[in-house]
């Protein structure tokens, strides 16, 4: 619930589009301070054609990382932690009141671990070394040579196309084989 908000602020109030055109000159913002009993003198010029207070908490470097280029990709990862909160919170509630294990489940606690463990650490390592080679990499080359951020290809097109894998890192092309 926590990460939504702030995908969902990130998107809605802040410069991220300007930053990431030129993450040197201009200032990462996610706060405007509004013209109440003059508090709007809170808020400065952090390039762009931006006013408001600058942060320092790593947010829009971590988007960059993760391969986030644009306001509407911030706005669907919002939804969708968002609707991942309110499952895990319906999955929490019907495991203790639905479906509720029974006290010999509890004590067993190798397989209760391993249960969890396995789907957390295991397939959710798999998932982001995935996001990381086939999506992040790939749009931090472009990122890094100076293309528009708007120009960059769709993060779904590097997992469909390899050839366009291939342009970028040559050894896609040959495939699995080493």
């Amino acid at each position: 619930l926590w990460l939504s908000g702030m995908y969902f602020h990130g998107a809605r109030f802040s410069n991220y589009e300007a930053w990431l055109s030129d993450p040197t000159h201009i200032g990462p913002s996610a706060r405007v301070v509004w013209p109440i009993v003059g508090q709007e003198i809170l808020n400065g010029d952090v390039g762009g054609g931006f006013r408001g207070i600058q942060i320092t908490s790593g947010f829009f470097q971590i988007w960059r990382a993760s391969g986030i280029t644009s306001e509407l990709q911030l706005y669907c990862t919002a939804i969708g932690a968002l609707v991942f909160a309110a499952l895990m919170l319906f999955a929490g509630w019907f495991h203790y009141h639905k479906a509720a294990p029974k006290l010999a489940w509890f004590q067993d606690v190798e397989s209760m671990l391993n249960h969890h463990l396995a789907g957390l650490l295991g397939l959710g390592s798999l998932s982001w070394a995935g996001h990381q080679v086939h999506v992040s990499l790939p749009i931090n080359q472009f990122l890094n040579a100076g293309v528009d951020p708007k120009e960059i290809p769709l993060p779904h097109e590097f997992i469909l196309n390899r050839d366009l894998l291939a342009q970028l890192y040559p050894s896609f092309a040959e495939g699995a084989t080493p």
